[in-house]
């Protein structure tokens, strides 16, 4: 029988220690909500992507609603971490000024499996950025959050690396198409995703958008948490 997931109500909120909140964590956390929270957009890209694969359709509806879940539980969190924050409000933000193409016929990766190298290497690293924020923070709230994340995106990992061998076997792509493909995705993380997720979680109304301002600010918050553990689990997992 399948474990039932976990529930926002069961996080430990009578044990929110405000006075153990790091600010520039609290920064990171409303971005990384609203890219969470948008992952429906994604399964639907997705679900383009495959359209002949309806069991694989099915788990990517499924893993988009776990990631919606962690957007909703990281988003509740820094809500009260910071009253200025209104998630629904930065979602909206966020949807408006940074768009996934939903309408795509056909992976942004040349193919079907290197859409799934790249779906492994984005729930190996939030998996190991989870880690690396739930061993830092000691505000009790945020490290059960952040700790399920964690475990829930190794879990996705898993999930995408099984379709994967499946899709490798049938395309034959070889070890160098996957690298090039790991590395390409590995430079997103410099693209707009992320910083403007960033951006319209912390900028003022009337702030406009940089890409390099803002991915600068994200980088310089997130990657101070990065332990030699924590990276050397990315290193680990296969794609």
């Amino acid at each position: 029988m399948k474990k039932e997931h976990w529930k926002i109500a069961d996080l430990p909120w009578d044990k929110f220690d405000v006075s153990k909140i790091d600010a520039e964590i609290v920064k990171i956390i409303k971005a990384a909500a609203l890219v969470e929270y948008n992952a429906h957009d994604y399964a639907t890209y997705l679900c383009n992507v495959f359209p002949n694969d309806p069991v694989f359709q099915e788990a990517a509806r499924s893993w988009s609603l776990e990631e919606v879940q962690h957007g909703q539980a990281l988003g509740l969190w820094a809500e009260r971490a910071d009253n200025s924050f209104d998630l629904q409000r930065c979602v909206a933000r966020y949807t408006a000024g940074y768009k996934i193409n939903v309408n795509a016929k056909k992976s942004i990766r040349g193919s079907q499996a290197g859409e799934l190298i790249a779906r492994c290497i984005v729930e190996t690293g939030t998996s190991s950025y989870y880690t690396a924020i739930g061993d830092m923070t000691e505000e009790p709230v945020l490290k059960a959050i952040c700790h399920r994340i964690a475990a829930d995106e190794l879990r996705h990992y898993k999930l995408f690396y099984d379709y994967l061998k499946c899709y490798l076997e049938y395309e034959g792509l070889t070890r160098l198409e996957r690298l090039k493909i790991g590395l390409s995705r590995i430079q997103e993380s410099e693209d707009d995703e992320l910083a403007y997720a960033y951006y319209a979680a912390n900028a003022s109304a009337d702030a406009r958008y940089d890409r390099s301002v803002y991915t600068s600010a994200y980088l310089l918050r997130a990657y101070p948490f990065y332990q030699q553990k924590h990276v050397d689990r990315v290193v680990a997992m296969r794609v």
